[in-house]
């Protein structure tokens, strides 16, 4: 049944830019319920797959799918912000991040992810972490709430937001995913909710932070970084702008010249990136991707290896 509701996004393009070999070591970040794990293990019979991620349940679920494959894999129940922890001074060739919520956490009014089911304001990845949404919902003050929309939601009527629930909880705690949904409606002009639901960018927004998803992001991808082998490549597929501008950034920053040698006509090898972009701009899901799986319609790809 997960399997049916699932669809991993950029799954093709994703295998193809890891360059996978029978024989490499290779790491899914974020292995939801194994759509591209899969993928990866068929074709590492000589190899060795680590898999990281925080939900329990599709860990459960993944463990009996990809023992269906073969045994040469390791689950971690952890964030990949420990992926360096874990690893030691291990080197692997390959590292895919898949950041987007699975359908099936999606699709589970219980999990309080969804702005379109009735559930509780929950969001975590991570069960058995103390803070959640209706956490954040009924203690965080206006400012907190209004910077909290604004930087991680882009959302541009935060401070109203924010002040309409101080007005609400002062009342009654918040519970439910409808009750904040049917908050953040009052607070939408009518003409701006004929483009995109109302909701969605506050929805992203207490996930980021409930998570603490950019911080654990930026760590995870500079220490991936550091545990490639000489070919190896980081793949990352973002599904909003502030985890594209991360890894976009960071990618920019390992494979450009020191501004001191720059322009020079022999700049000494040993002064040259250690990284190249692989995608100079990111791969997109093609129309007919986009068109069987909606959610895969923001999606961004992102590649860079290391040559030296």
């Amino acid at each position: 049944m997960m399997e049916e509701k699932h669809k991993s996004v950029l799954l093709k393009e994703a295998i193809e830019y890891l360059n996978i070999k029978e024989d490499g070591i290779y790491i899914d970040a974020t292995l939801g319920f194994a759509g591209h794990a899969s993928e990866i293990l068929k074709r590492i019979k000589k190899g060795y797959l680590l898999a990281f991620d925080k939900d329990i349940e599709a860990i459960n679920y993944s463990r009996i799918k990809l023992a269906k494959i073969d045994d040469n894999f390791e689950i971690y129940n952890t964030s990949y912000k420990n992926i360096k922890e874990k690893l030691g001074n291990k080197k692997v060739d390959g590292i895919l991040f898949d950041l987007g919520v699975s359908s099936v956490e999606i699709d589970d009014e219980k999990r309080g992810f969804s702005y379109m089911k009735n559930g509780p304001l929950d969001m975590r990845m991570d069960k058995s972490s103390k803070i959640t949404a209706k956490t954040i919902i009924n203690t965080y003050t206006p400012d907190e709430l209004t910077r909290i929309f604004r930087e991680y939601g882009e959302e541009k009527h935060a401070l109203k937001i924010a002040l309409e629930i101080e007005k609400v909880r002062k009342e009654k705690e918040i519970e439910t995913t409808i009750e904040l949904v049917e908050i953040i409606d009052r607070c939408y002009p009518y003409k701006e909710k004929r483009n995109t639901h109302p909701a969605k960018k506050v929805f992203q927004a207490l996930r980021i932070e409930v998570n603490n998803e950019l911080e654990e992001l930026e760590t995870a991808l500079k220490d991936s970084l550091e545990l490639l082998n000489v070919g190896g490549r980081v793949v990352v597929i973002t599904f909003h702008s502030l985890e594209d501008r991360i890894c976009k950034k960071m990618f920019k920053e390992k494979c450009e010249i020191d501004k001191v040698v720059k322009g020079l006509p022999n700049i000494p090898k040993d002064l040259l990136p250690d990284f190249k972009l692989v995608t100079t701009k990111p791969i997109l899901p093609t129309d007919e991707e986009i068109k069987q799986n909606k959610r895969s319609k923001s999606a961004k790809l992102r590649v860079i290896e290391k040559i030296k």
